[in-house]
Formats: C-alpha cells, sequence, structure tokens
C-alpha cells in the first residue's frame, strides 16, 4: 500500500498527534491557558473525530493498524468525550486557580492512544496504544500533586498498572511464541489449525494473561482494587473522564482480541469472560452498599457496569458486540453527565462528594437534583431512561444466544442490578426527602449545561437516538473478526 493510502487511514491518529505536539510548544511559550487554547484543543478532537467518520476503511502498515467501522464507531465516542473532558477540566482547574496547559495535552495523548488500541490489528500495536493512554491518565490522576490524595491516586495508578501491563505483555510473548506471529490474522489462522494439542494450549495459556491484563484496565473484577481509590483521589473532572472514554477503549481491546486474533476459541474464552463478568457485577453492587462518598460510589457503580458489558462481549457474534457497544455508549453519556453536575456543585467552596451532601439538594438546586435522579435510575436500569435500553440490549443477547451458560449469568446480573438499586435509591431519597444540609453554592455554569444536555438525552432524546445507535453499532459489530 503507498504512503498516501497509509496516510489516509491514520489521518485521525496524525491530527491528534500533531496537535499535542503543537500545543505542547503553544503551552510552553505562553504559559496561561486561554480560551484560544482550549478551544483549538476541543477543535483537533473534534477534527479527528470527523477525520474518522470521512476517511477510507482498510488496512495500513501490513495489517497493524485496522481502518474499519469498529474503529470509527469507537473513535467518535472517544474523541467526542474526550473533547467534554477538555472543557470541564478547564472550567474546574480555573475555579481552583490550577489552570495549567498540560491537561488538555495529556487529554489529547490519552484519547490518541485510545484510538490505535480501537484500531489495533497486532500485539504490538495494542500495547503501544495501551500504554500511550495509561501514561497519559496516570498523570491526569495524580494532575493536583499539591493535594495529598490525588498523588496518591496517581501512585496507586502507576504501580498497579505497571503490573497489569506485565500481565499483558507476557500474554503476548506466549501467544508470539506459539503462533509465530503478533499479527491477529495471523493468530487466528494459527488457532483454526493448532486447537488441540501443545500449541493449542500454549495459545490460550497466553490469552488467559493476555485478559488479566486487559481486565485491569477496564477495571473489572477481581483487578479493580486500583478503582475507588483513584476515583476518589483524582480530580472530579478526571474521575468523569476515566469512566467513560477509557471503559470504551479497553472494552474495544477485547472485542479486537477476542473477534479478531481468536474467533475459534469462543468456548474457552467465553468462560474466562462470564466468570469476570460475574464477579464485577456482584463486587459493584455489595461493595457499593457501604460507600458514602460519591465518587467511590461510582467507582462500585463503573465495576458492576463493566461486568454487564463483558457479558455482551462474552456472548460474542454481531449480536452480543453490537449490544456491548449500545451498552457503553449509553452508559458514557449518563457517568459524564452526573460527574458534571458533582463538579457543578459546592457549598461554601468545598466540593460536594458524599451522600450527605446532597441532603434536600432539591430545596437548593432543583434542576441538578432532577438530573442526577434521572442518571440513578438510569444506572439502576430503570425504564425508560437510556440504562435500562442498555441492560435491556446486554440481557437481551445472553438470553437469546441459547448457551445455558450465558442465560444464566443474565439472570445472576439481574439480580445483581436490583442489589445495587439500593445505593442510587439511597442518593435519590438523599436528594428529595432529606433536610437541606445548607445552601448550595451557585453551579459552574457549563457543568451544569453538560449535565442538563446529559439527563436530557437519557430521557427522552435516548428514544430517538437509538434510530441512529442501533444500526451504527450493528455495522460496528460486524467489523469484528474481519481483521
Amino acid at each position: 500500500m503507498t504512503f498516501a493510502a497509509n496516510f489516509s487511514l491514520v489521518l485521525p491518529e496524525v491530527i491528534l498527534g500533531a496537535s499535542a505536539l503543537l500545543l505542547l510548544v503553544w503551552g510552553a511559550f505562553h504559559g496561561k491557558v486561554t480560551p484560544l487554547f482550549t478551544g483549538a484543543a476541543v477543535l483537533a478532537l473534534l477534527g479527528a473525530a470527523v477525520a474518522a467518520v470521512v476517511g477510507p476503511h482498510g488496512h495500513a502498515f501490513n495489517g497493524v493498524y485496522s481502518a474499519d467501522a469498529a474503529a470509527t464507531y469507537a473513535k467518535v465516542a472517544i474523541y467526542g468525550f474526550s473533547a467534554v473532558a477538555v472543557v470541564l477540566g478547564d472550567r474546574w482547574l480555573a475555579v481552583r486557580g490550577d489552570q495549567k496547559f498540560e491537561f488538555a495535552v495529556l487529554v489529547i495523548l490519552s484519547a490518541l492512544g485510545m484510538g490505535v488500541t480501537a484500531s489495533a490489528g497486532d500485539l504490538i500495536s495494542l500495547y503501544i496504544g495501551v500504554e500511550l493512554q495509561s501514561l497519559a491518565l496516570y498523570v491526569l490522576a495524580a494532575f493536583r500533586r499539591d493535594d495529598a490524595k490525588s498523588s496518591e491516586a496517581g501512585l496507586k495508578y502507576f504501580v498497579l498498572g505497571a503490573l497489569s501491563s506485565g500481565l499483558l505483555l507476557y500474554g503476548a510473548s506466549l501467544i508470539y511464541g506459539f503462533a509465530g506471529s503478533t499479527r491477529f490474522a495471523d493468530i487466528a489462522a494459527v488457532g483454526a489449525t493448532m486447537a488441540h494439542g501443545a500449541h493449542g494450549t500454549g495459545l490460550l495459556f497466553g490469552l488467559v494473561f493476555l485478559l488479566c491484563g486487559l481486565a485491569f484496565k477496564v477495571s473489572a473484577a477481581p483487578f479493580h482494587m486500583w478503582t475507588p481509590d483513584v476515583y476518589e483521589g483524582a480530580p472530579t473532572p478526571v474521575v468523569g473522564f476515566f469512566a467513560a472514554a477509557p471503559k470504551l477503549a479497553a472494552m474495544m481491546m477485547f472485542a479486537r482480541v477476542l473477534g479478531d486474533a481468536f474467533p475459534d476459541s469462543v468456548a474457552q474464552w467465553r468462560q474466562i469472560l462470564v466468570i469476570t463478568s460475574l464477579a464485577s457485577v456482584f463486587v459493584g453492587a455489595f461493595a457499593g452498599l457501604a460507600q458514602s462518598n460519591l465518587k467511590r460510589l461510582w467507582a462500585y457503580s463503573s465495576i458492576a457496569n463493566v461486568g454487564y458489558a463483558l457479558l455482551g462481549v462474552a456472548t460474542g457474534g454481531e449480536t452480543g458486540l453490537h449490544s456491548m457497544l449500545l451498552f457503553m455508549t449509553l452508559y458514557m453519556v449518563d457517568v459524564t453527565g452526573f460527574f458534571a453536575c458533582l463538579q457543578a456543585l459546592s457549598r461554601d467552596g468545598r466540593p460536594m462528594e458524599t451522600i450527605e451532601d446532597m441532603a434536600g439538594l432539591v430545596k437548593h438546586r432543583p434542576g441538578i437534583a432532577v438530573a442526577m435522579t434521572a442518571f440513578s435510575l438510569s444506572a439502576l436500569g430503570m425504564p425508560p431512561f437510556s440504562g435500562f435500553w442498555a441492560k435491556f440490549y446486554v440481557f437481551g443477547a445472553a438470553m437469546g444466544s441459547g448457551d445455558v451458560l450465558l442465560q444464566w449469568a443474565a439472570v445472576l446480573g439481574l439480580v445483581g442490578s436490583v442489589v445495587a438499586a439500593f445505593y442510587y435509591l439511597r442518593l435519590i431519597k438523599a436528594m428529595w426527602f432529606d433536610a437541606p444540609a445548607g445552601a448550595v453554592d451557585k453551579p459552574q455554569p457549563i457543568a451544569r449545561a453538560v449535565g442538563f444536555v446529559a439527563a436530557a438525552f437519557s430521557f427522552p432524546v435516548v428514544l430517538v437516538a437509538l434510530i441512529w445507535l442501533d444500526p451504527a453499532a450493528r455495522a460496528a459489530a460486524a467489523a469484528f473478526g474481519h481483521a
């Protein structure tokens, strides 16, 4: 393939990489973050999303990079939510007098890594994308280095992230050793002829280690130990970013590796994913019951929701991956909106981060209380909110698979969802029925606006949005397995 053809396929990544370098130089010379600087960062992310949509589909660099419908779907969502994170983070840091140009650059670099993982057609490109996004996220977690909790969050994330990278690399080395290639298409071809015997077993051992490393990135149990502490210590807009775009990127990693490299080993990896899925659902449901800090509570909520998404991946095929993509898209809107509302709230200059802080919120900030109620009802799966439709697709795919293991997993997942409903209802009860905890400061207008837009999407806009999202996700799911 010619250089021009390769260049056109990787244009979204070129835009982000060049923008990050230019903004870094701009920030180094000017120091201060201006609206023009923030606007340029947002424009770069949106420009990359547009380039992904209008660009051609194909394979670049001898199959190392895949530009297909799945990658396009993921990149549009990832870059769009990253742009929102830049705006929210800029405003949050500005209020605290801690505005730094590195924030936008780090978000762009992280989005660049996520885009590479979404298009990975090779274990090496997958690892490069994973590490690029992870290194940027480590720094974002500790962005307020003068804050002890933020520094602790970054350190824990980095140390445990290094462990997960070791597991991922060890698994990749085993796969390479037994398959003789790092390209997903070659691994799939070798796996089809080595379903049994020593080489087939060796490939599966490598896959297990690879899945363990990926499970950490998506904060699936039992590799979730970093999530509550990092969510509690990291800046609020960074947590909102953590809970959205990187989760979709990590799910794309699962889908790429399993759908493109191991399509003939479904019976083996399905068992691992089902166990991980149910462990995540029940850890998130039961551990969340004891939380009063909303950032920790939503950390456990994210663990549970990752479990539901993994159930879609475990179902496999076009239907299962379609349900996973829809679930993650709808979840990203809810979690971004919730943390935008949380960012907008403060009392006497102090962030409101506990359930007790939310007592009687409807008396002082009824709009935000209604929005947070919508997100809570959506997260517990109450119809007709977006969270209901997300779980409807995942559970429907599992129940319609004809596999008894998946059907029982769907039933148990529904039980976990009922358990988790308690802490969402507890938050709603505090906002609507408890005595007010005191006057609330004037909300940040941009964060409040993002929260309101996301709440409107949760219901009723989602009913219209699904008309376009459903076929787009189905087309993206059909692209897996064709590396």
